[in-house]
């Protein structure tokens, strides 16, 4: 009899106990029980798993009622880690000990970039069907167009944005505002336009220390010009551009005081503010899409693969989905690679709208 397993690893993000929700579900309806995998591969070594799926009066599976009350809640129900162990040879032979103690035939990773290199070296030393659902705010996933928990960190960095401008027009200030996503500007650049900010610092146009900082103060200058008649300022700052903020915010209010006066210049970073949150309506679709064709693959045998949301392609294997098509994990980590240190035409292209679109945002 078949039997499927699902992980979570990394950093949570909205969306994965829909993704787990998704794949209990169709696992289900192929009468197929699912076994949830705690605290990410951790658990997968010490063979730390429990059932997601009752049986019904007539002998089916169906998810167990955590599961279906808490499918649209943020962070995950089965738990996360990163698992320094599951680097080791020896700790994934354990693993797929545990897997196959289990009768698992077929298992569900979903994480990022770093969930899914371990997916991948997993599936070179077992026969078991791996397959990985990409979960990430960052979006830094390579081969596909988001990943879970994307659309949902967005709205709550917008939400926050919007609220701290209320109270910069109120007291004519001026904010940066550092919102998460590592060495990836996707999250700052998208929140800029959606916020109508005057700047945004990314980390895909690196510049020096000084540079950063005179390009504030210019923002702020500008913006407060007498001629503008703005009441307030907002300048998004990507959490991989190494300048610390509060640096930012010190040096900028330093270079701006004129005779005793100043800007008033604050800085907030949103932090793991970001990573929470119920999931939005587009992640949960998004979830119950990747889990569908996640657990068809896993059942068609199909393994060392990532789902992937790509509109308008023909790379990868198509699915049942006309939207989400498989990918060789081999090929998403190079993606992914070339993603992070900007040879990516997705990498390019978005600095190419960011160049764009700066002066429009100054306006």
């Amino acid at each position: 009899m078949s039997r499927i397993a699902v992980l979570t690893s990394g950093g949570d993000a909205p969306g994965m106990n829909a993704a787990i929700l998704a794949v209990t579900k169709v696992a289900a309806s192929h009468d197929v029980p699912t076994w949830g995998v705690e605290g990410g591969y951790d658990g997968l070594i010490d063979g730390v798993f429990r059932p997601l799926v009752r049986r019904n009066l007539d002998g089916k599976p169906a998810p167990v009622a955590e599961v279906e009350a808490e499918g649209g809640e943020g962070g995950t129900i089965l738990g996360s880690s990163r698992s320094p162990r599951f680097f080791e040879r020896e700790s994934r032979a354990i693993a797929i000990e545990q897997l196959k103690e289990y009768e698992i035939t077929g298992l569900v990773v979903i994480g990022g970039n770093g969930s899914i290199a371990g997916a991948h070296a997993l599936a070179a030393e077992t026969d078991i069907p791996i397959v990985g659902i990409p979960a990430s705010i960052d979006n830094d996933i390579g081969l596909t167009r988001e990943a879970l928990g994307v659309d949902s960190a967005l709205n709550t960095i917008v939400e926050a944005c919007d609220n701290i401008s209320d109270t910069a027009r109120s007291h004519h200030r001026a904010f940066i505002v550092e919102v998460m996503g590592r060495e990836s500007g996707y999250l700052a650049m998208a929140a800029a336009v959606a916020t109508a900010a005057d700047a945004v610092l990314l980390p895909e146009r690196p510049h020096s220390r000084d540079e950063v900082i005179e390009s504030v103060v210019t923002c702020i200058q500008r913006s407060f010009d007498v001629a503008r008649d703005k009441t307030r300022v907002l300048v998004i700052k990507a959490e991989g551009v190494p300048v610390p903020t509060h640096e930012i915010v010190e040096e900028a209010t330093n270079r701006l005081t004129v005779n005793g006066d100043r800007f008033d210049i604050r800085g907030t970073v949103l932090g793991h503010v970001v990573r929470g949150g119920d999931a939005s309506f587009r992640d949960r679709l998004l979830a119950g899409r990747f889990g569908r064709v996640a657990v068809e693959a896993a059942i068609r045998g199909k393994t060392d693969v990532m789902a992937g949301w790509n509109v308008g392609v023909d790379t990868g294997e198509a699915t049942t989905d006309d939207w989400i098509r498989l990918f060789p994990i081999s090929d998403v980590l190079r993606e992914t690679e070339k993603l992070l240190d900007g040879t990516s035409s997705v990498s390019q292209d978005r600095v190419a709208r960011m160049e764009a679109i700066q002066g429009v945002l100054a306006l």
